[in-house]
């Protein structure tokens, strides 16, 4: 059985990053609710508790059941959760009176505790509360402060139960990821046999067992995570998987026929569908972007189950469903808030009556592709950029018509492709085009024009869940947006998105 580290989410906004900081040591790990804690088997080797946005003096603090764990199992706590160890075990947490957010050095490591072994004299941690330990209880010893936190780090005498008030799991804490390794690797003895290999034959194992010869379906999108779920698929039951692929008219330019070719090279059984015409006319005269959004995912449900019906005796709906939707679906009363609002088709298992198979649902983004590798599937779906579920329709501010349609495709296909040509796609997380609703004034040749404004959105990012703007090259910006101007008639303007998220979203709508 599968070694695992269960990480205890209070609501941190750190959560997922512990649980990728403890991956990316080949361990596997999964993320619970405080109040949903799993049964604790002998292949759970130890628990860390996260941060939260609450405060352990609150009257509705959060408070977990830690009856089987704690003593039991090595059990680290971190900010929130060291706080919850000192303040109800006999200790005080009180609100801080001096700053204790930001960078810190440790002032005092005791490096023959095993949490710090070979952890550097005066490190820089990340500090991000408003309460702080002022008093340990009888049974808990300091392993570590700072000038300002005397007690930044304990451990209960004679357990292997450990507090931190920093948080090891981000960039600015400098040897993070070595504290990390000494709680998971060495004090809670975790193997780290958690690879891509391992991941793709336990899968595909545990895929052929559950579905047998039953027949699946499931839709394609052309991106990472439904490209490599099919690819799993085939491997588990060959010609049982059908996969169907909708062309909705708001792809990228040529994307579907593309698409579709090399998914047939792949050797993957695909049903192409030309729904072009139902999808434009549902969203002919429609602004708002929800309504959007709706009718695609409507039109989707009806597109899809109509060509699955012509497929006898299916009985599994697989998706690519990954794992940050898995933990935003099952966070209760705060902890993992939703930052954005995912695109996954909705209502498909309810219209279709078919039992659901996510084999990635256990995956981060950045896995899903190490598991494509581990595949063998080519970088050009690899490195595909993410692109939302409703297309270039959420990229059209305002109404949608065909033209609109078509002129956005030319203009994303220059930036993509200019992105590609200048080596700096694979530098950037997504990138694309907007249709502003929005004309401008211009001068070309001798002639006054009152044209269309576009805007190039290119964002860095792990997992989309907090992104900076791409600092591109000013050449380059000005190149592309020269080809753009020269080569799309109806745009004479083109601007530059430089938000990030947040405030903003990586889409306009």
């Amino acid at each position: 059985m599968q070694d695992k580290i269960l990480i205890l989410d209070f609501g941190s906004q750190y959560t997922q990053l512990i649980a990728r900081r403890v991956r990316e040591l080949n361990v596997y790990c999964e993320i619970f609710p405080y109040n949903k804690i799993p049964e604790i088997g002998k292949n759970i080797k130890g628990v860390i508790l996260s941060g939260s946005p609450f405060s352990v003096r609150d009257k509705n603090a959060l408070i977990p059941d830690l009856l089987k764990i704690k003593g039991e199992k090595p059990l680290l706590g971190v900010c929130y959760g060291a706080q919850y160890l000192a303040h109800f075990f006999g200790g005080k947490v009180s609100p801080s009176d001096k700053r204790e957010y930001g960078r810190a050095n440790m002032k005092f490591i005791d490096n023959k505790n095993e949490l710090f072994t070979n952890v550097s004299a005066n490190t820089q941690v990340w500090m991000s509360h408003a309460d702080t330990i002022t008093k340990l209880p009888d049974n808990f010893k300091v392993i570590a402060g700072t000038d300002d936190v005397e007690f930044g780090a304990f451990k209960i005498i004679d357990e292997e139960t450990y507090g931190i008030q920093f948080h090891p799991e981000v960039y600015h804490t400098v040897e993070g990821k070595k504290i990390i390794k000494n709680f998971v690797v060495d004090i809670c003895s975790a193997k780290q046999d958690w690879t891509p290999d391992s991941f793709v034959s336990s899968t595909v194992t545990e895929l052929k067992n559950k579905i047998t010869n039953d027949k699946v379906v499931l839709g394609l999108s052309g991106g990472v995570d439904s490209t490599v779920a099919a690819t799993l698929l085939q491997k588990a039951v060959g010609e049982n998987l059908t996969c169907i692929f909708v062309d909705n008219g708001l792809l990228r330019k040529n994307e579907f026929s593309q698409v579709l070719t090399s998914y047939k090279t792949m050797g993957l059984n695909v049903i192409g569908v030309d729904a072009k015409d139902k999808f434009l006319s549902d969203l002919e005269g429609v602004s708002d972007p929800e309504t959007k959004r709706k009718i695609i995912g409507r039109n989707f449900i009806e597109v899809f189950d109509k060509e699955a019906n012509k497929i006898q005796n299916v009985k599994w709906l697989a998706q690519g469903t990954i794992y940050p939707d898995v933990i935003e679906s099952i966070s209760v009363k705060g902890p993992s808030a939703t930052i954005k609002s995912h695109h996954n088709v909705g209502g498909l298992p309810d219209v279709m009556k078919l039992k659901i198979i996510e084999p990635l649902k256990l995956l981060f983004k950045d896995e899903v592709r190490r598991v494509g590798r581990s595949l063998h599937i080519s970088d050009e779906f690899l490195n595909r950029h993410p692109f939302p579920g409703p297309g270039l329709s959420i990229r059209i501010i305002g109404e949608i018509t065909q033209q609109k349609i078509l002129v956005l495709q030319e203009v994303d296909d220059i930036f993509i492709s200019g992105l590609k040509e200048s080596n700096l796609y694979n530098t950037v997380w997504q990138a694309g085009a907007i249709l502003l609703p929005v004309q401008s004034v211009g001068v070309m040749g001798d002639e006054r024009t009152y044209e269309n404004v576009v805007a190039l959105r290119s964002v860095s990012s792990t997992d989309g869940m907090t992104a900076d703007w791409s600092h591109l090259p000013y050449e380059f910006l000005s190149n592309i947006s020269n080809k753009i101007i020269n080569n799309v008639k109806g745009v004479n303007r083109v601007v530059f998105d430089i938000s990030s998220k947040p405030p903003a979203t990586i889409e306009w709508e």
